[in-house]
């Protein structure tokens, strides 16, 4: 049985590669490229089954991306279910310039998916979450699904009385409802729910506190990067910090976060351990080449290693 089922509207094939040098009009040759199976939920359940634990991943796909995605899923034996549309799934690339280290991400479209797909989708996610104890929906939606399709996969989760985590952006994170469990943004998501900017930690807190207080989720969980994550609930708010290492790739950083946080929830962890796990994990994400997501051993080192933080007895980090 899978204790976490991803969604997965708009799946990519995430392709790594390098060049010396990034420059206009040049043909620029690059080294063998890495292929893995891309987008936001394939990612989370692509990590849970790195980390030791059980994932089902649910997503449409077509064409030879389609094809490719589900062979390396194979390859990792994460169990997937897949919806086949008469479209081509994206492909995303990821390009090292080898002189600067920077790395260059395009970000391709994904294709229209219909509604009867999407019904499909919905059936399987249907069938899937009474065994499940949390379902995560990660990414941008496609061209053809309406804002508010999250708020549907919301409702539907709910029915079954499972637990119901969010990692997306844009218009379909402003429309995706109330009574989400936990809900991931990044600092300019948070600005954005919030309808200002956020101009230092304590407007950061308010803006947190504020979509709880609204009933929009349980839990949030602010991405901060280098300074680490803001965790707030009904309790507060608190932080987390950051564990320091050399970055070759951010790819997948903040999937394999996610898929730490839900995962120690699964283990009897509270929020604060929860979320310090998911950092550890997304911390080890950071040694991987390209789009390589964290290694098991790597996150259970920087775990254990870690100085131990606890969370203030009255904000963020008692069991939710």
């Amino acid at each position: 049985m899978a204790s976490v089922v991803t969604l997965t509207m708009n799946p990519a094939l995430d392709i790594a590669t390098a060049t010396e040098r990034i420059e206009p009009a040049h043909k620029l040759r690059c080294s063998p490229p890495r292929y893995d199976a891309g987008g936001g939920g394939i990612n989370v359940a692509r990590a849970v089954h790195a980390l030791g634990g059980g994932a089902l991943a649910i997503f449409p796909a077509g064409g030879a991306a389609g094809e490719m995605i589900c062979h390396l899923l194979d390859e990792e034996s994460v169990t997937h279910q897949v919806v086949a549309i008469a479209g081509f799934t994206r492909e995303s690339l990821a390009v090292e310039e080898r002189t600067s280290g920077r790395q260059y991400r395009f970000i391709l479209p994904g294709p229209v998916i219909g509604a009867a797909d999407q019904e499909r989708c919905l059936e399987l996610l249907s069938r899937a979450a009474p065994e499940a104890e949390f379902v995560v929906a990660s990414g941008s939606l496609p061209l053809g699904v309406a804002p508010d399709f999250y708020a549907r996969v919301g409702t539907l989760v709910k029915r079954y009385g499972k637990r119901f985590v969010l990692d997306t952006s844009g218009a379909a994170l402003e429309q995706a409802g109330k009574g989400i469990y936990l809900m991931k943004p990044s600092l300019r998501e948070l600005g954005e729910m919030a309808g200002r900017k956020l101009r230092d930690e304590a407007d950061e807190e308010e803006a947190a506190r504020e979509v709880v207080a609204q009933t929009r989720a349980e839990i949030v969980v602010v991405s901060l990067g280098a300074r680490g994550a803001l965790v707030a609930d009904r309790h507060g708010s608190e932080r987390v910090p950051a564990m320091a290492v050399a970055a070759k790739s951010t790819v997948g950083a903040g999937d394999s976060m996610l898929a730490g946080i839900v995962l120690g929830f699964t283990r009897g962890f509270g929020l604060h351990e929860a979320v310090r796990f998911g950092i550890a994990a997304g911390t080890a994400a950071l040694f991987g080449a390209g789009t390589q997501l964290c290694r098991r051993d790597d996150v259970e080192r920087l775990y254990q290693s870690a100085p131990a933080t606890e969370a203030p007895a009255a904000a963020a980090g008692s069991d939710s």
